[in-house]
Parts: structure tokens; C-alpha cells; sequence
């Protein structure tokens, strides 16, 4: 195949870029990376110095890309399918992008944080950047509450790149700063992300790593 897509099952972001493989059914040979496993993190830092995943290799078009949306990005103009994750239209693709930043910078990021938070010696956690994190994700949602009061989907009525980033991290931080009871129209949007066909087909097969998700003690 063209593509290889360097990634671990459980990262959010790379769920983000297996939504976008999925939507559109690109086929692609997927590695898993053991970043634990010396040799396997030497080769990811072969094709991407910073050494994180995702990373999309094309093997046709002799290009490495990482970083999750310059990689949809990328599938969008040379993997082009029945979804468009960015329109055409640059007001709207500039809106689009916005989007996807907001749920990287202030959902995603902060929910990384409280996560990983849990991995850290007890004498090195920080429980004041915790409750920081918390305090972002919880006013996002009431951002994204407000957004998605008349339903759809993070754009209006086509699914995009803003969906893609929307559902990994939303996943994520409702286990460990979970909707409230108010927000009604971004438990239905999360439903609805739930249900899209590319989603669930990343999150059961994430299922058998769920056990290493660290639980909060």
C-alpha cells in the first residue's frame, strides 16, 4: 500500500487521523509504535525528529507528514473521498480550522494534561495544573453546548475535519471531567459522534488496550 500510518491505538490524536482514514476508506498499512521499545522509537524519530505520533508515511509520493491535522489536510487534497474535511470555500475552510484548533488547544491539550498527571510519581503530581485543565475542559463544553444547540454536526450538516478533532478528546476528557447534566446538546453531539461509522470502528478497536488507560486511584 501507499500509505503507512505510524501510530498507537490509544493516542487521541492518531484516533483523530483514523477517523479521516475511515471516513473515506483509504487504505493503508498501520504500525503500531511501542515508544517503550528503543528501536521502534529510533525509527519514528528516522522520519519525525520530534518523535510523536501520528506520522503518515506515502510511500507513492515519497513524503513523511506528521502532526494530525496537516495530515487530514493532506489526505483531503491527494486521498480526496466522499467526505470533505476542509471546503473549498476559504472563509469557510479558515472556519473549519478554527474549530479544530479550539477542540486541540482547549479540550484536547487539557485533557492530556489531567492524564497524564495520573502517570507521574506521587511526590511529582501537580495537582494545581489539574485543576486548571478541569476548569479549560469545563468551559469548553459549555462553549461546545452552545454551538451544537441546534444539532449536526461541528460545521453544520457535513461531517469535517472539526469532527474529526472533536471526538477523540471528547472521549477522553468525559472520563476524566464528565459532561454535566446541562450539557444536553453536546451529549447528543457526542452521541452522535459516537454512532458515525469511521468513530466506532476506531474505538472498538482501541478496546483492548482500554486497560491501560490509567484510572484515576
Amino acid at each position: 500500500m501507499s500509505l503507512t500510518l505510524h501510530y498507537h491505538p490509544l493516542s487521541s490524536f492518531c484516533w483523530k487521523v483514523l477517523i479521516a482514514l475511515y471516513e473515506n476508506d483509504v487504505p493503508f498499512t498501520p504500525n503500531l509504535v511501542d515508544l517503550t521499545d528503543p528501536a521502534e522509537r529510533a525509527a519514528l524519530l528516522k522520519l519525525s525528529p520530534i518523535g510523536r505520533f501520528p506520522v503518515l508515511q506515502d510511500h507513492a509520493r515519497n513524503q513523511v507528514v506528521p502532526e494530525s491535522s496537516v495530515i487530514i489536510d493532506y489526505l483531503d487534497r491527494h486521498y480526496r473521498g466522499r467526505t470533505r474535511f476542509i471546503p473549498d470555500d476559504a472563509d469557510s475552510a479558515r472556519q473549519t480550522r478554527l474549530r479544530d484548533r479550539f477542540y486541540d488547544l482547549y479540550v484536547h491539550l487539557p485533557m492530556q494534561r489531567i492524564i497524564g498527571d495520573r502517570l507521574r510519581p506521587v511526590d511529582r503530581k501537580d495537582p494545581h495544573g489539574v485543576a486548571e485543565a478541569r476548569a479549560q475542559i469545563r468551559s469548553s463544553y459549555r462553549i461546545i453546548d452552545g454551538q451544537m444547540a441546534s444539532g449536526g454536526w461541528a460545521m453544520g450538516e457535513e461531517f469535517s475535519l472539526a469532527d474529526c478533532s472533536a471526538a477523540p478528546p471528547l472521549f477522553y476528557a468525559n472520563m476524566v471531567t464528565p459532561f454535566d447534566d446541562e450539557h444536553r446538546s453536546l451529549r447528543a453531539y457526542f452521541e452522535r459522534l459516537k454512532a458515525r461509522p469511521s468513530f466506532a470502528r476506531v474505538m472498538k478497536e482501541a478496546e483492548p488496550y482500554f486497560k491501560l488507560v490509567p484510572m484515576e486511584s
